[in-house]
């Protein structure tokens, strides 16, 4: 089972927002399902066009999450965030935020989180608000802050605990880079999306001098939010031990490889041309299109063939022949 809790809040009384609903629409209708159109997180949303979001709401929905069994939680919120100066606790704020009741403590989730494993899984928890680096935090004595992340949990936030979460062209700046990763910006050869490739995706696309996200986790294992057609078939990938016997291995290539008749050197038109070979040579080419496969001296895939060289791995390619030798594709 796989379910999200996906929360925007645009309408404050007094600081309203422009991109926390759409954000959080956009956000929950990937989450639905993955690129081929299959089920993926049964998604309950609460945005603020359609519902006061109080700190009382707030607080029911985000237990309920965590109540019974999941093999992967997710909890999304697009909004303010606070830290009190008075506790130097961090809160995610309702739309009747005041003074002794802000919303919901970030320590609170995290204690509900860390509580629910092994019931749950994973718990994938994302904040875009400002100083929602916080999450993780738990005031110790001196008033040291220091992070307890339950087993199973990652947190990925849009900005340190002293910075800001900006919005921009009707997005957060932060959630517009996870949309992104999520429609498959950040997917790997086997069209797997997870918690780790988001970060490294919104980390790669804000400079130094924009908000910085956090990634903080507590993990054995990387679970995929959502999956994406793959870049390489599965039965392609599991291919690479019987043509690389050795991940050293060079695959020597001929021109009966190569279909196009028109474009080679007359020299070698008359070479028949082995439809077997050229089911193969399609494979090798999707492998090289992404970075699996190389040509040995030789520019490119096709010289490698009419030229009669060979192709071999790349450290990656030599990775998922790794990875198909051991069943594991």
């Amino acid at each position: 089972m796989r379910k999200a809790l996906i929360i925007g809040i645009d309408d404050y009384p007094t600081q309203p927002l422009k991109g926390c609903v759409n954000d959080a629409v956009e956000l929950a209708t990937l989450f639905e399902s993955h690129g081929n159109g299959d089920p993926n997180f049964d998604v309950k949303r609460l945005t603020s066009d359609s519902f006061e979001i109080t700190a009382e709401m707030l607080q029911e929905n985000i237990t309920e999450l965590f109540t019974n069994d999941a093999d992967i939680v997710v909890l999304y919120f697009a909004g303010h965030g606070y830290i009190d100066p008075a506790t130097n606790s961090g809160f995610i704020l309702s739309v009747d935020a005041r003074k002794g009741s802000w919303g919901m403590s970030l320590q609170d989730i995290l204690g509900i989180a860390n509580k629910a494993h092994p019931r749950i899984k994973s718990t994938v928890i994302i904040l875009d608000c400002c100083h929602s680096g916080s999450f993780g935090e738990i005031s110790a004595v001196g008033n040291d802050l220091v992070s307890v992340i339950g087993t199973g949990v990652t947190i990925l936030t849009a900005s340190h605990r002293n910075g800001q979460a900006a919005e921009g062209n009707g997005h957060g700046i932060f959630t517009d880079i996870l949309l992104d990763g999520l429609k498959g910006g950040c997917a790997d050869i086997r069209g797997n999306i997870t918690p780790a490739a988001l970060y490294s995706h919104v980390d790669q696309t804000l400079g130094p001098w924009e908000q910085r996200p956090i990634y903080k986790a507590n993990v054995q294992n990387f679970i995929a939010l959502r999956q994406v057609e793959p870049k390489v078939s599965p039965s392609v990938l599991r291919n690479l031990p019987k043509y690389f016997p050795d991940p050293s291995s060079v695959f020597p290539l001929d021109p009966s490889y190569e279909p196009d008749r028109n474009t080679v050197p007359e020299e070698i038109r008359h070479v028949h041309v082995n439809e077997s070979n050229v089911a193969i040579f399609r494979e090798l080419q999707q492998c090289n299109r992404h970075g699996l496969v190389i040509p040995v001296d030789a520019e490119h895939m096709f010289y490698a063939a009419i030229e009669s060289k060979g192709c071999k791995l790349t450290a990656l390619g030599a990775h998922y022949r790794n990875l198909a030798e051991k069943r594991r594709i």
